[in-house]
């Protein structure tokens, strides 16, 4: 019973015109939702802030931590205006692009972000989510010349994707900045970086949410091929990673998108990251009340692999049936884990040099920041000593549950990074904190008022659900060095 009734992996459910309700968001959080996406990239500050309000109370009503996830469009880059009938491309034509040009004037495919000053001869220009390719020529007066290598039929306002270029850490655009301000001003649990090419982006946008007082985490998006590059280090420096699979498979070839996607997930583990594994999982049910046996495995491959969440995006915000998408998802999730072999971490290969697939990933600078930029009081390995320690007397004396006492979420998060087989119960007393919890692998968050009867509160709502029961053991893992983030420095074993 115990089992079943926690899904190990969470639910992310974006918000759109179909979900535009306190009921439907409710509904959602009713059916299995762990968290909310507000994508920036569409829709009012006004409509996201009323959404945000939404999801607050229904997490009050229900008695679950809701996270609140806001979407950074970043610099996602698209065609503009074109003639109604598009533009016909022909392999080996000759094209220009400028920002801001008037087709019917010049003959310039007009683009809606300046990339001469980014772009150098050689590199790829892909349009239309892939369909087109073009190869850079010359970069003159901000006109950019290319190649048709790939033709087809271009039409208005389609999405450029540039997979060689780099953005040198200008991949703010304005409106991310006024939308950051926006984030930064109300309570939202996670900000998403769209488009993260290394480090040191997810360093800058941390910065700028500590400049306005913000404790928002950051999550880093993996959408471009020199974020795969990079993927470790920015694993390390991150609060969460979401893998984007969507502009991801136009940036890098498609064969490889499930192998980053097995690797970020490994790197989650290894660095106690939560990993969100995001685009088409159950794209069907946008407008079909069943999935096709595909999404069906999409879905049971990212839970078998350890995901900490999965994601639905049009299936929530557009789609015809979004709450039995949601509880769709968690049938999936739920019978995935009862029967299937879930991968479990074996603690010694997640060392700092743990094998990774050749490759794939540039050398990850040695060192490194934790997320917030608190240097470690313990190494990556020590902080793993204890959890694990904890999860083997947990196994030993036949514990139901392992119960994690935590006021910066982190003892949480390093039991997580190792799967346990049992449940984690998550505690805190800290609300953002809290509702943070509700995307990392393995459990259920509480939040209680007293830290010191933290245990006794939770171990007597498990009772009083009928989750455990007199006699049984419950494993607790603590922290007593108030301020050190990763300092699980307790466990204990409790009998009901």
């Amino acid at each position: 019973m115990l089992a079943k009734s926690f899904k190990r992996t969470k639910i992310v459910a974006s918000i759109g015109p179909a979900t535009h309700s306190a009921a439907a968001i409710e509904r959602l959080a009713a059916a299995g939702a762990n968290a909310v996406r507000l994508n920036l990239s569409h829709d009012s500050h006004q409509a996201h802030a009323q959404r945000l309000k939404w999801a607050r109370a229904a997490s009050g009503r229900l008695g679950k931590p809701l996270a609140v996830i806001m979407d950074l469009q970043g610099p996602k880059i698209r065609v503009g205006e074109l003639p109604a009938e598009g533009v016909d491309l022909v392999a080996g034509q000759t094209v220009r692009f400028a920002y801001g040009a008037n087709f019917s004037d010049s003959g310039l495919i007009p683009i809606q972000y300046d990339f001469s000053t980014k772009v150098r001869p050689g590199e790829l220009v892909s349009l239309y989510d892939g369909r087109m390719q073009t190869v850079i020529e010359a970069v003159h007066q901000g006109v950019v010349t290319a190649t048709v290598k790939v033709g087809g039929n271009l039409i208005s306002r389609k999405g450029i994707n540039l997979p060689d270029t780099d953005f040198s850490g200008d991949i703010l655009t304005i409106k991310d900045i006024g939308d950051i301000a926006f984030a930064a001003a109300h309570d939202v649990d996670f900000i998403a970086l769209s488009f993260v090419q290394r480090a040191e982006d997810v360093s800058g946008l941390r910065d700028k949410l500590r400049q306005l007082g913000s404790d928002a985490a950051v999550i880093a998006k993996i959408e471009t091929r020199l974020g795969v590059r990079n993927l470790p280090a920015i694993t390390k420096v991150s609060d969460a990673v979401m893998v984007a699979r969507g502009d991801l498979a136009v940036e890098i070839p498609p064969e490889q998108v499930p192998v980053v996607q097995q690797q970020a997930v490994r790197l989650g583990q290894r660095y106690q990251k939560p990993v969100i594994v995001a685009t088409q999982m159950l794209a069907s049910m946008a407008g079909s009340p069943q999935p096709t046996r595909a999404e069906v495995s999409d879905v049971a491959t990212a839970v078998m692999q350890g995901a900490d969440c999965v994601m639905l995006s049009e299936e929530t915000t557009i789609g015809e049936y979004p709450v039995l998408a949601v509880e769709m998802m968690k049938r999936v999730i739920n019978y995935t884990q009862e029967f299937a072999t879930l991968h479990r971490p074996v603690v010694e290969q997640f060392s700092d040099q743990g094998a990774l697939t050749p490759g794939l990933f540039a050398a990850a600078p040695a060192g490194g920041q934790p997320a917030g930029g608190e240097q470690p009081s313990l190494s990556l390995q020590q902080q793993k000593a204890i959890p694990a320690s904890a999860i083997l007397l947990a196994r030993q004396v036949g514990a139901k549950v392992i119960l994690a006492e935590t006021a910066s979420g982190q003892t949480a998060r390093n039991l997580a990074a190792l799967r346990p087989p049992m449940p984690i119960m998550m505690v805190t007393h800290q609300r953002r904190v809290y509702h943070q919890l509700a995307i990392v692998w393995g459990g259920k968050a509480f939040c209680v008022n007293d830290p010191k009867r933290a245990g006794a509160e939770v171990v007597e709502q498990l009772k009083q659900a009928g989750n455990v029961v007199a006699g049984d053991f419950i494993v607790v893992a603590s922290g007593h060095r108030s301020g050190v983030t990763g300092g699980t420095d307790t466990i204990r074993v409790k009998v009901v």
